[in-house]
């Protein structure tokens, strides 16, 4: 329980940067505790965080940095990547000597004396937060949180409170701060930590694949005491890292657990009968065997478990079915990266075995759009019927990257019939070409495919295919 000092210590608060995905959740969750007092500033500030700022009378009264808002009233300045080292008011801030926090290093400072669960990995860790979230909700089991993707039945991404005995955070592997380059997950301290899978990620920061899976080794030395690993067993760079696990730390590793695909539902193949899932992939299975174990260690029975997870629909833009006919359906999910790609693709595959499965996807983060990385995507949509990969050329030069031609994208993903677009307008067309009676169409991407609604789109294309 926190005392009266805590509560007291954290009344005025400052962000830098507030219109980021986790950031601008954390100003609301502190904007609607009665201890916290909350401003912010940014230079740009898109949806939804937008939208969601100026319902809660957080959105700064017009765009930039403000030196002026800086002053020694401020208990604490949390600052965001977005921020450089120059900014202005992080200046001013340090001028005044004030206190200045990262996102996840003043999350781990309001839950120092909580139980504090991490989800790491490549890949899964938003799915496995959220899985973990939905049951402990259904359960009742009030916990802070901080999870990278909106969840049915949660207002917001993050939660902190003072009540609270359990922390659940997604822990992102990307830096915590201009000020602070440690991966934001080395910040966090677990009890009980997850590990789904390890596969290069973010080059413009960790150059090499032994550098990438040093970071996860990290991880695992600041567990907590007596702490608990949990890990995904056919990950080979798990296993080498578990070998090496402190004496006092208490390992369990996890696969893909038995299931049926009948009627396009997956059903989990459990002693006490079979369990229909609102999910699908084996790459899913394995999250919710992962958070199955979470729950365990939390005292949630099995059968409580999986009488919640039934009920789990997924977390926004992963596998999110935007559009449905009688004979088609469409999914968009926030598949960027060659592993997250080649599940997503083979889950969907697996799952309407019978549908033609048409597959796009966007290039739009530094790893994608860099030339000696293109090559990790051989072969991630060859499950695919009919793909397409699409990137901005404008993006590449914003990020300051070498120019890829279409044909360099064709051939690193080495599938003769790939289509590659690198205008909108040409890929919509594309797509509008296409038949879609009996068939399954994914859109992946972390970006938007340079404005494109893809809800809209989609149900555009399944009720043109409805009038054919």
């Amino acid at each position: 329980m926190y005392s009266i000092e805590i509560r007291m210590m954290m009344k005025k608060i400052h962000f830098i940067a507030i219109g980021g995905a986790a950031m601008h959740n954390l100003a609301i969750a502190l904007n609607q505790n009665d201890f916290c007092s909350v401003s912010g500033s940014d230079d740009e500030i898109f949806e939804p965080s937008y939208s969601r700022l100026k319902a809660n009378r957080l959105l700064p009264e017009k765009p930039g940095w403000f030196p002026e808002k800086i002053d020694k009233e401020l208990d604490a300045v949390i600052l965001g990547m977005h921020a450089t080292a120059d900014n202005p008011e992080l200046l001013r801030a340090k001028e005044l000597g004030l206190m200045i926090y990262s996102f996840p290093e003043y999350l781990y400072r309001q839950t120092q004396n909580k139980v504090r669960i991490v989800v790491g990995g490549s890949h899964g860790k938003t799915t496995t937060t959220a899985m973990i979230l939905h049951v402990l909700n259904r359960q009742k089991m009030g916990v802070d949180y901080m999870v990278g993707a909106q969840i049915d039945g949660f207002e917001n991404m993050v939660r902190l409170s003072l009540s609270s005995k359990v922390a659940v955070f997604e822990g992102d592997e990307y830096l915590s701060s201009t000020l602070d380059p440690r991966p934001k997950f080395h910040l966090y301290m677990p009890h009980i930590a997850v590990l789904t899978g390890i596969a290069w990620d973010h080059i413009n920061v960790f150059p090499t694949f032994e550098n990438y899976v040093e970071q996860f080794r990290i991880f695992t030395e600041r567990i907590e005491p007596q702490g608990r690993l949990i890990y995904y067993e056919k990950d080979e760079n798990l296993r080498k890292i578990v070998k090496g696990l402190r004496n006092d730390l208490i390992a369990f590793s996890y696969d893909t657990p038995p299931y049926k695909v009948a009627d396009g539902v997956t059903y989990l193949i459990t002693k006490k009968g079979d369990v229909p899932l609102k999910i699908f992939g084996e790459h899913n299975l394995q999250n919710l065997t992962a958070a199955r174990l979470v729950c365990r260690q939390l005292g949630v029975m099995d059968d409580d478990f999986y009488s919640a997870i039934s009920a789990f629909s997924g977390a926004s833009n992963r596998l999110q079915k935007i559009a449905e006919t009688k004979s088609s359906v469409a999914f968009k999910d926030f598949a960027h990266s060659p592993s997250k790609l080649r599940a997503t693709v083979e889950a969907v595959g697996k799952q309407y075995p019978d549908k033609t499965l048409i597959a796009c996807m966007e290039l739009h983060t530094f790893s994608s759009l860099s030339e000696a990385f293109l090559s990790q995507y051989a072969h991630t949509m060859d499950e695919a019927d009919v793909a397409c990969v699409y990137y901005d050329p404008e993006v590449i030069k914003h990020k300051r990257l070498k120019e890829i031609a279409p044909s360099d994208v064709k051939k690193a993903f080495a599938k003769d019939n790939l289509a590659v677009f690198t205008d909108s307008s040409a890929l919509q067309q594309y797509l509008r070409t296409l038949d879609y009676d009996n068939a399954v169409l994914l859109l992946m991407t972390s970006g938007n495919f340079s404005g494109i609604r893809l809800d809209s789109l989609a149900n555009e294309l399944m009720n043109e295919n409805k009038t054919m």
